[in-house]
């Protein structure tokens, strides 16, 4: 097998993906880092598990009232959310204004319809009952990135 050989020092030059492989991208994985934006105005990083609407140009996230991240959107909705391919050698990121939805309330409110949503439907409908009472009792939020700009980059290597 024969690879490109590069000089010393060198090596291969930036990818340029469409925002369509960058799309593809998001939707393709379910853990990113979502970077906010603290009360000292530095960065916070947070892993997250979120899902992708391509459609709609939205990252949903769910989470807790009282929890960093939330009440750093809810203060300073600019966000970004991070992606990169298994090997590093691509990433995307999502960026935009951050939304932080009501608090599930009651059982199967909007909030908790939302959050049902966000995950693979159950088969015994006792379970999704018992997962919106769950929603409420943790007093989950959704957060929602309106993503205005999806970029990224990597490494132009043969894959």
């Amino acid at each position: 097998m024969t690879g490109t050989i590069y000089e010393p020092g060198r090596g291969p030059g930036p990818a340029k993906p469409t925002e369509e492989t960058l799309s593809r991208l998001l939707a393709e994985h379910s853990i990113g880092a979502l970077a906010t934006t603290n009360r000292e105005g530095y960065p916070h990083l947070s892993t997250m598990a979120y899902t992708w609407d391509p459609v709609e140009r939205v990252v949903r996230i769910s989470s807790v009232v009282g929890r960093a991240k939330v009440l750093q959107v809810a203060r300073e909705p600019r966000a970004s959310l991070y992606v990169s391919t298994a090997d590093h050698l691509a990433f995307a990121v999502a960026e935009g204004l951050g939304e932080v939805s009501p608090v599930s309330s009651v059982p199967g409110d909007e909030t908790g319809r939302e959050l049902l949503t966000m995950r693979p439907p159950f088969t015994d409908p006792a379970d999704e009952a018992l997962f919106l009472r769950n929603m409420v009792e943790d007093h989950r939020v959704v957060i929602r990135l309106r993503v205005s700009r999806l970029h990224g980059g990597g490494i132009d290597v043969a894959r």
